[in-house]
């Protein structure tokens, strides 16, 4: 199992766990993670599960798809550790890692 902490907007944190092979985004939502919206489903279609991924997590994360970046156009507060959830498959290595969920999705 692979740990997530997701910290919303006021500071609180939610611990989850999911298998690997999953997606961050689909282990926000069989968890009922607030303000993971998802409403493409993962098709990188929209911008409704945009995350900020911790600076110490971001190299083992990888760079966004040319796909992921346009999409991200459409979201709310973009910033350098902006990625789609659904873009980030849970692997071993990512054990443990943090993201924050934004303000607002759109």
């Amino acid at each position: 199992m692979v740990k997530i902490i997701f910290i919303q907007p006021d500071g609180q944190e939610q611990a989850i766990e999911a298998e690997p092979g999953v997606t961050l985004m689909e282990a926000a939502k069989l968890n009922d993670v607030p303000g993971i919206e998802a409403e493409c489903g993962g098709a990188c279609a929209c911008a409704t599960c945009h995350v900020y991924v911790d600076e110490a997590w971001r190299e083992k994360t990888g760079s966004p798809t040319q796909m992921e970046e346009d999409m991200l156009d459409f979201a709310f507060d973009v910033r350098e550790a902006s990625r789609l959830s659904c873009q980030i498959k849970l692997k071993p290595e990512l054990d443990g890692i943090t993201v924050r969920v934004p303000a607002k999705q759109f």
